[in-house]
């Protein structure tokens, strides 16, 4: 065969060259705002603790009642699959990584709470209570007892409550660096944001401290709570939430929908505020498209009925949570808040069932595409992303296991975060 004739084109190199110079800035543009997830570890959920309540023991003394509610209300697999609706294929996988899962790891992500969950009385009350929280907090670092992540809620931007929650943050950092440094796995919470310019306060916060001890401008990152209306759409009409993150200058990390809050603030009765309401599901929904690419992680909120008393009405809650939970995985809120230790098996449960029921299915449609990827056919690259992060998740939550993804899927993990993050962000505060 002779050599192939090169096809007949119009354009020239300057027209080519033309188009990028003029394009330079949007790829810019793009690149800034839009860097895709950071490919770290996003936990499953967040609890919350009163600051005057956090005690050295508190992630095991969690972990311990979660395991107590089990014992007492779904003493086996069986039972505790019977109460949650659980196929029966799942009740032993998933009843057995619960168990492993309260006795390993029982939380992932902790909050020390000094805003509305916080009951300290004066301000040396708080003061005392937020250097306590640090000294604790690094303590649990240093012994290996600490959840992967930790931090403090504190108060808002708004004036009634400004500069008690800025003293409380600083006494937290403070004492942090004073007790060996800020761990990697910090989390700041920034609640009832409702303007721009509060993010761009904390920001200026944040760098203040970075450069009063030296350290790297923009180490520390913070999660913006999303519990007002205008936080979803500002007075002219345009999404606040989305400029939002943008206030933050790369520093957000999370959106964190307030359930009750936010419901409130729509006049919802108390009765119906709730995390499948419609105008929770609005509000989530703008949160999503906003932070869609810009490497922040959406949270869904929390419920407000415990799982307490006698094994029906416990039942009855776990019924609830669990069906809330699987909602918030199917519509991508992978991380949710829980308020008592008794959500603790339904969240796992949950999340475990989640990736263990789709496992075999989203393992050989990566593994097909894996095998035809360097061949002739070239499926969409966004299902490969899709498939490998879901199973990442399942890998980092303790739902599935390397060996049977990788035995499944043919690839590791790293073969798998190619796949997941072909473009990915720098971690903020790793």
């Amino acid at each position: 065969m002779g050599s192939q004739k090169q096809p007949a084109t119009t354009f020239d190199g300057t027209v080519t060259e033309a188009v990028g110079a003029a394009l330079a800035p949007v790829d810019a543009e793009l690149a800034r705002r839009y860097p895709g997830d950071p490919g770290t570890r996003q936990p499953v959920h967040t609890v919350y603790v009163p600051g005057e309540a956090f005690a050295a023991d508190t992630v095991r003394a969690w972990g311990d009642r979660a395991l107590a509610a089990l014992d007492e209300h779904a003493p086996d697999a069986v039972s505790f699959a019977a109460a949650l609706g659980l196929p029966d294929h799942l009740a032993e996988p998933v009843h057995g990584r619960v168990l492993a899962k309260l006795a390993r790891e029982p939380i992932e992500d902790l909050r020390i709470d000094f805003e509305d969950g916080y009951g300290g009385r004066t301000d040396a009350d708080e003061d005392a209570h937020a250097a306590r929280a640090a000294r604790l907090v690094a303590d649990a670092y240093a012994r290996g007892a600490a959840a992967p992540y930790m931090g403090i809620r504190m108060k808002c931007m708004e004036a009634a409550v400004r500069d008690r929650g800025v003293r409380t943050l600083d006494v937290f950092l403070t004492g942090l660096v004073e007790h060996g440094g800020l761990p990697a796995g910090l989390v700041l919470t920034l609640p009832k944001v409702t303007y721009p310019e509060q993010v761009t306060a904390m920001v200026r916060l944040l760098e203040a401290f970075e450069r009063a001890h030296g350290l790297d401008a923009g180490r520390i990152g913070f999660e913006i709570q999303i519990e007002t209306s205008q936080a979803i759409l500002a007075s002219d009409g345009t999404a606040t939430v989305a400029r939002l993150i943008r206030a933050a200058e790369g520093r957000a990390t999370g959106l964190h929908y307030g359930t009750f809050d936010y419901s409130a603030c729509l006049g919802v009765s108390a009765a119906h505020q709730a995390s499948d309401h419609p105008a929770a599901d609005h509000a989530k929904a703008v949160m999503q498209v906003a932070a869609a690419g810009t490497g922040v992680r959406v949270s869904d909120g929390s419920t407000n009925v415990l799982p307490v008393g006698p094994t029906a009405q416990v039942h009855e809650a776990w019924r609830l949570h669990y069906g809330l939970t699987r909602r918030a995985l199917a519509r991508a809120y992978h991380q949710g808040w829980d308020m008592h230790p008794g959500h603790l098996p339904t969240r796992y449960a949950a999340v475990f069932a989640f990736y263990r029921e789709g496992l075999e299915r989203a393992a050989a449609r990566l593994a097909a595409y894996a095998n035809r990827a360097g061949g002739d056919v070239m499926d969409e690259p966004a299902t490969a992303k899709a498939l490998s992060g879901y199973l990442l998740r399942g890998l980092d939550c303790g739902a599935l296991d390397l060996d049977e993804v990788t035995g499944l899927s043919g690839l590791d993990r790293v073969g798998l975060e190619a796949f997941a993050a072909p473009r990915r962000a720098a971690p903020t505060g790793a």
